[in-house]
């Protein structure tokens, strides 16, 4: 797993036309560009001057020279909040193999370790059981449900809210203002 670079833009729209109908129930409806080179390019191009301001980190996850999955980091909030969301998917060719749940636990230490962060969180629509098994593994809980949170495909969906606190004791020192 690395972060992605503007020249990976090629292999990721490979891996969301190979996955298109595999991750249709799990995502938004997506435009037509959204699957080719150049969009993929702009995105990651956008996602990388967030990863300059410490606002988010575009991750792919690699067998060889194929990009077998995608991990975004994003919306991370410094100050006294020191939290940001985690999003994911794998190939549908790699699922069930513990790809997932390896990423997720190597974010989550990141995060801890590296970034200073005191929590993540992550959702999952009511019946993606797979992806809680993964959020469940790295450590995260179930705090809650959220009615109509996000659109996914092509409607107001409830989903599963998970976080994981990263550092347990009570500091009176906050990383990053």
């Amino acid at each position: 797993m690395r972060l992605l670079r503007p020249h990976d833009s090629a292999m990721l729209a490979a891996a969301y036309v190979r996955n298109r109908e595999y991750l249709s129930p799990w995502e938004p409806v997506r435009p037509e560009e959204y699957y080719t080179e150049s969009w993929q390019a702009e995105d990651i191009v956008r996602r990388l001057k967030m990863t300059e301001s410490g606002e988010g980190y575009p991750l792919g996850l690699f067998a060889g020279d194929t990009l077998v999955g995608r991990f975004n980091l994003a919306g991370i909030v410094r100050g006294p909040f020191q939290s940001a969301g985690l999003g994911y998917w794998v190939d549908g060719k790699y699922a069930g193999r513990g790809l997932a749940s390896a990423a997720v636990r190597l974010i989550v230490e990141t995060a801890r370790v590296d970034l200073g962060l005191h929590r993540l969180e992550a959702s999952t629509l009511l019946h993606n059981i797979g992806s809680q098994r993964v959020l469940l593994k790295a450590g995260f809980e179930h705090i809650g449900v959220a009615p109509r949170y996000l659109h996914i495909a092509g409607k107001w969906q409830d989903h599963n809210l998970y976080q994981v606190l990263l550092h347990d004791e009570d500091s009176s020192e906050v990383l990053g203002n």
